[in-house]
């Protein structure tokens, strides 16, 4: 006797097609919406091998990002400070703190200290930090506010779209050259002045620096 299967059963191929096209399209709707930088980098703050605190030494002592960061206005990267760098004040202060003890090392031995790398565009991006520096970009517009953090945080996502937005309209952005590394300075503590000296400053810092924010692929893509 054959078996006779419900109508319903002729739907079931397609049924089935249909199930695992959504589900594809769920799973690649998620992977590209929460695999992107602003989920899988904002946020990212690894354990670094010594305890080194931004919000004392960039916050407290108000200590210049260029003391450290010494080629961050005359190359293409931001340098990481060798041991000496950091002995030039510890050799005095803080000179047999445990926590410093790698520190003491690398500075004797010569071996750098392994600290891990947090902020990193893809290799097939070129980005100039001594362009945008020396033309009143801030440290703070990529990192946030280094100076209040005892451990340093990827902020912003560092995406194609994060650049564009700031070379479509580099003067809402702009700030006094000497101003760059003084994270925490605004134009006026009224927000809507604030606003107002932006714009008409940012605008006049655009021309008269002959500031070329760039869109064309090439720009960045070498």
């Amino acid at each position: 006797m054959p078996v006779i299967f419900p109508k319903w059963t002729n739907q079931l191929p397609f049924l089935i097609a249909a199930g695992l096209a959504l589900a594809g399209g769920a799973v690649t709707a998620g992977v590209t919406y929460y695999f992107t930088p602003k989920y899988s980098r904002v946020g990212y703050e690894p354990i670094q091998p010594v305890p080194f605190s931004h919000a004392v030494h960039a916050g407290q002592l108000g200590m210049d990002c260029r003391y450290c960061h010494t080629t961050v206005e005359k190359s293409w990267f931001s340098n990481i400070p060798s041991a000496s760098t950091c002995m030039n004040c510890h050799n005095q202060v803080l000179k047999d703190d445990p926590r410093l003890a790698l520190v003491r090392e690398s500075a004797t031995n010569g071996v750098p200290i392994p600290w891990v790398q947090i902020h990193r565009v893809p290799d097939y991006v070129y980005f100039n930090h001594s362009v945008h520096v020396r033309r009143g970009i801030s440290c703070v517009e990529c990192h946030g506010r280094v100076d209040q953090m005892d451990e340093v945080h990827h902020v912003q996502s560092l995406t194609m779209a994060f650049c564009l937005n700031c070379h479509r309209d580099p003067a809402a952005f702009i700030r006094p050259e000497s101003k760059v590394t003084d994270l925490g300075w605004q134009w006026n503590t009224n927000a809507d002045v604030a606003a107002e000296m932006q714009a008409t400053n940012g605008v006049k810092f655009v021309h008269d620096w002959r500031v070329q924010s760039l869109q064309n692929c090439s720009a960045c893509h070498r």
